[in-house]
């Protein structure tokens, strides 16, 4: 597709600046799903002791360059750091008095008081060493150089025990992870994960990995896009220091948007060098499930560097959510030239492909109807999506059973309908557990 100049390019810029892939509003909790609706109960009993609170503690790891203020705080900009920050930050849960309150409001049907999220504080434990680490040349190899090794073998046993010792705090292995996408700030990743995470029943230790996005300007979206591929180095460095704690037993990942982006490439590269050593990458790397909420990815790429060379296999399952009238990826398609793999219809698909990917029964499309042309951050605000995305996460069931009862069309791509999963679910135990390994 040809890409329109002048004033019309300028037009679409602006348009896609004004969708963006910022998750909107951010500073309350999203309506409760559809779940939770249906009188299913949200189990606040089984939530372990230590996430039952309105103020919970969220891990994140960033390289976004930061600016101190005044009085001894720091605030995350949209610079870039070639240096990984490491920290804990508080998001309150506002107009609630206590934990009981929030489990009610939980349950509620959404059209009443919702509470508001403010992120209360964060503050960095470890700042890594800026990379690349110096290098020298010894016995015909480039080593890095030994002290150098050194410090940031130090920083990387510190971020090994304090993961272990929130880990133990919380009293579970499962780690989840949150990539944002384009537009997002330090404070709206934050809150959009606090979002996931209540809503997927608080059995995980959550975390952030936030990348330079949300720069000004015209431009704002090439430059995020940069800032993307600038960052695959730190998120592969995170996933590879949190396979390396031995209290983690799975690390599931949320990406959204151009956050998938990012995501895949750094796992992409990570499955290779661990099949390059002879390895299983799910095993070695911990992968659980792999969320990819309206991704803004090159479809291009998505077959040619992910389905060809069986990325996807090294994951319990991957859930992809798509939207064809999702008009941010529409504008994003038109300024790039090649179609959004979040937007896909059954017509993009070469013959036969969809039900090859069935046979495989690893990658699972899911059309979420009713998301509306402009719906983009659907995956967070959109009670059918998110009654999904947590039922994933908590039963690790595949589509289209008892436990996540979706319809498969005709074209083998599952339909999430707007009252998803409204008197389809039975009674049952979110407790239950399917092994996919």
């Amino acid at each position: 597709m040809a890409i329109p100049a002048g004033p019309m390019l300028a037009r679409l810029l602006l348009a896609l600046l004004i969708a963006g892939c910022a998750v909107s509003p951010v500073d309350r909790l999203a309506k409760p799903p559809n779940l939770y609706a249906t009188g299913l109960n949200y189990q606040a009993e089984k939530v372990p002791e230590a996430q039952r609170t309105v103020a919970p503690r969220l891990l994140y790891v960033t390289n976004r360059s930061q600016r101190l203020n005044g009085d001894g705080s720091v605030t995350y900009l949209a610079e870039r750091s070639d240096s990984m920050a490491f920290g804990a930050a508080q998001v309150q849960f506002t107009r609630v008095q206590d934990w009981p309150e929030l489990v009610a409001l939980t349950h509620a049907d959404g059209k009443g008081r919702l509470p508001r999220l403010k992120v209360a504080g964060y503050r960095d434990g470890i700042r890594f060493s800026k990379t690349p680490l110096p290098a020298e040349r010894r016995d015909g190899r480039v080593v890095t150089e030994a002290r150098a090794e050194r410090e940031y073998a130090a920083y990387s046993a510190a971020f090994r025990k304090a993961v272990a010792a929130e880990v133990r705090r919380a009293g579970t292995g499962r780690i989840l992870l949150f990539v944002h996408g384009f537009n997002n700030d330090f404070d709206d990743a934050l809150t959009t994960l606090a979002n996931i995470w209540h809503y997927a029943g608080r059995r995980s230790v959550p975390m952030m990995f936030s990348w330079p996005a949300g720069n000004s300007g015209l431009f704002k979206y090439f430059r995020d896009r940069e800032a993307g591929d600038f960052s695959v180095f730190h998120l592969k460095e995170t996933l590879d220091l949190l396979a390396s704690v031995p209290e983690v037993e799975d690390i599931d990942i949320v990406a959204h948007s151009r956050g998938s982006d990012l995501a895949t490439t750094a796992l992409r590269e990570l499955v290779i060098r661990e099949r390059g050593r002879g390895l299983q990458p799910k095993l070695t790397l911990k992968t659980g499930t792999l969320i990819l909420a309206a991704p803004d990815i090159d479809v291009g790429f998505v077959r040619q560097r992910l389905m060809s060379e069986r990325v996807f296999a090294a994951f319990e399952q991957v859930n992809v959510y798509i939207n064809p009238e999702d008009q941010a990826l529409a504008l994003a398609s038109v300024l790039t030239r090649e179609s959004r793999f979040g937007r896909l219809d059954a017509t993009d698909f070469a013959p036969g492909e969809l039900a090859s990917l069935k046979k495989v029964g690893l990658v699972h499309f899911i059309r979420v109807e009713g998301a509306g042309g402009s719906g983009h951050s659907y995956f967070r605000d959109n009670p059918g999506a998110m009654s999904d995305i947590a039922l994933a996460l908590r039963t690790r069931a595949f589509p289209g059973g008892t436990l996540r009862p979706l319809e498969l069309d005709h074209d083998n791509i599952w339909t999430l309908h707007p009252d998803y999963p409204l008197d389809r679910l039975p009674d049952l135990d979110l407790d239950f557990v399917q092994e996919r390994r």
